[in-house]
This record gives structure tokens, C-alpha cells and sequence, in this order.
């Protein structure tokens, strides 16, 4: 068995609005920490409608509150859109009310459109700059020295996790040369997981953060009680995708019979490309693809991300889930 955490993106769906979204996340988080799960995430996102986790490190505060053993954290805050000196304050800040127990993934992607990236009024060419901006924050997470001109308070001297995200060959680079865990996001971006991970396993450096390279991978998994219902819970993921594609982002839709007359040939294609790392079914089909894929690319971690519609539903999904993941 290996580690299985939660990646959750406080999702608003048809019906409801985002005050349900987020009673619905903590209500996860504390059936994720019965179940056993390690990690609850929670990723920045700006102009989605169907995506209430903007405000990550704030959503962070109150899932960490309303929860007691399970880690919390970002995965991730997209670093472009924020200084790096306002992250450390803000994760220095929920650090010290739940020690111990808060992480920080960090990505270089602005998690939005380009117009919305400049209402954000930091920068969009964030390629160039991200590196820099890791490393200064990586600063303010060290003790404070004498003389020195700025320092997080709270945060200077706290052990708060930092991880890199990632879905290309940049971030297990990065990674790699500072040393540090690497999340990959196969679960939307699967083309270059597994050469990124090679990456980052062949050029890992040891470094006071890790002495070994540490790897999770995003796998979306579906559960039911059996295939056929858990490939009609898919169709919520399969059409929000094909909704994000036509430059229509929306609230989370309910799941349909036929997902063959919502899509274009074209739009199946792309859909079925972006979301190939993920398991849909039954328990026993969910247990046996699960294994495979672990079997396969070898992660130390998985983090698990269900996109369905009915709140029940989702906590039955990542309960099922666990169960395979514990084994007999």
C-alpha cells in the first residue's frame, strides 16, 4: 500500500452555489480522514464558475479547522499570480494554527485565461521568473538571521512541506535540482508523465528537504457499485472537459445517459487523450485497474480526484476507492 490523498477543487454544481461547495468539501475531508487518507488538497483556480477554490489558502484555514489528523495544503497555489513573501506569510500563518499538518504545492500556471491573469496584476510569463520566486520562498521558510532586511512572520523558521507541480518536463527539473517532492498531474495532462518522471528521478539532488526523489501522481478514479453506473458518473468529467474546450467553462453538470450525442468525434478524442489516467467502475474493476497503474509507473503517492455531481455519490466513489487501495 502506498500513501492516497485528495486533490479537491471545492466543485459548484448545477442547483447549488459555492456556500454548498465548500460544506461539501469539509464534509469530504473529514470522511477522507476516517477512510485514511493522507492528504487533503485543494488547488487555485480564477473564472471558473464551476470551481469555488480561488481563495486557496483561506479554504485551506477552514478544511483544516473543521478536520484534526489529515494534512491539508495546496495542490497548488499557482505562484504567478501571488509574491512569494505573501504565500510564506499566509502558509506560515496555517502552519502555525495546525502544526504539522499543512502542505504547499506549488505551480507555475496562472489557473486561469489570460485577461483574468492580468486582473490578477502579477505576471502571465510566469516560465521565466517561477524558479526565482520557488527559491525566495524557500528562503522565507528558513530561520530568520540577524540583520535580515524582510522575513515572513509567521513563517520564517516553520516546517511547511513545499512540493513542485507539474505536467511537463519543466517542474521535474525543477524538482529535481532543489531536492524537492514532485506532484505530477497526470490526471488532466497524462502525455509527458512518464518521461517526466524519469526526469525527475534520474537528476534528483539530495537536499536538506529529501534525501530520495518522492513522486505522486493524479489519477482520476470514478467508483461505483457497479461499470455501467460508474461510467454515467463519468459523463460529469467527460462534459465539463468538452465545456472547457469549447470556451465554455460552466457549473458541474449531472451526469447523462449518452455521452456519445453530447460530444464532436474531434472533442471525444481530446477528452479521452486529456483524461486517460482514470479508473471507472466497480469495486473489483476499480481495485484491479488501480493495482495496474501503481504496478506500472511506480509512484510513491497517488493523489485521487472524482468529479461527480451528487455529493453521495463522490464520498461513496473515494470510499470505495480507499478499500481497494488498503487491500484485503
Amino acid at each position: 500500500m502506498i500513501p492516497y490523498s485528495i486533490l479537491d477543487l471545492a466543485p459548484v454544481c448545477e442547483g447549488s452555489d459555492a456556500a454548498q461547495a465548500f460544506r461539501n468539501s469539509l464534509d469530504l475531508a473529514r470522511h477522507a480522514e476516517k477512510l485514511g487518507y493522507t492528504r487533503f488538497w485543494l488547488a487555485e483556480h480564477h473564472n471558473m464558475p464551476g470551481i469555488a477554490s480561488a481563495a486557496t489558502a483561506v479554504l485551506i484555514g477552514h478544511v483544516a479547522g473543521g478536520t484534526q489528523r489529515i494534512r491539508v495544503g495546496a495542490g497548488g497555489v499557482m505562484l504567478p499570480n501571488h509574491s512569494p513573501l505573501q504565500v510564506a506569510e499566509q502558509f506560515g500563518t496555517l502552519a502555525s494554527l495546525y502544526p504539522g499538518r499543512i502542505d504547499l504545492g506549488l505551480g507555475r500556471a496562472p489557473g486561469t485565461d489570460q485577461a483574468t491573469a492580468r486582473a490578477l496584476r502579477r505576471y502571465f510569463e510566469g516560465a521565466d521568473e517561477f524558479p526565482r520566486d520557488v527559491q525566495e520562498l524557500l528562503h522565507y521558510f528558513e530561520p530568520a538571521q540577524p540583520g535580515q532586511p524582510v522575513r515572513a512572520v509567521p513563517g520564517a523558521g516553520l516546517d511547511v512541506p513545499v512540493w513542485i507541480l507539474g505536467s511537463s518536463l519543466f517542474g521535474a527539473q525543477l524538482a529535481a535540482a532543489l531536492g524537492l517532492p514532485y506532484a505530477f498531474a497526470s490526471h488532466f495532462a497524462p502525455d509527458a508523465m512518464d518521461q517526466a518522471l524519469q526526469v525527475y528521478r534520474r537528476q534528483f539532488r539530495p537536499s536538506k528537504h529529501r534525501e530520495r526523489p518522492h513522486a505522486m501522481l493524479g489519477l482520476n478514479v470514478i467508483a461505483a457499485e457497479t461499470d455501467a453506473e460508474a461510467k454515467r458518473l463519468f459523463t460529469t468529467a467527460q462534459q465539463a472537459f468538452v465545456n472547457l474546450r469549447r470556451g465554455r467553462p460552466g457549473l458541474i453538470p449531472p451526469p447523462i445517459d449518452d455521452i456519445e450525442s453530447y460530444w464532436q468525434p474531434h472533442e471525444k478524442v481530446g477528452v479521452e487523450q486529456a483524461l486517460a489516467c482514470s479508473v471507472v467502475g466497480g469495486p473489483e474493476t476499480v481495485e484491479r485497474s488501480i493495482a495496474a497503474f501503481i504496478e506500472r509507473h511506480q509512484p510513491d503517492e497517488l493523489m485521487l480526484v472524482a468529479n461527480i455531481y451528487d455529493h453521495r455519490l463522490r464520498l461513496r466513489s473515494f470510499e470505495i476507492a480507499a478499500q481497494a487501495l488498503r487491500g484485503p
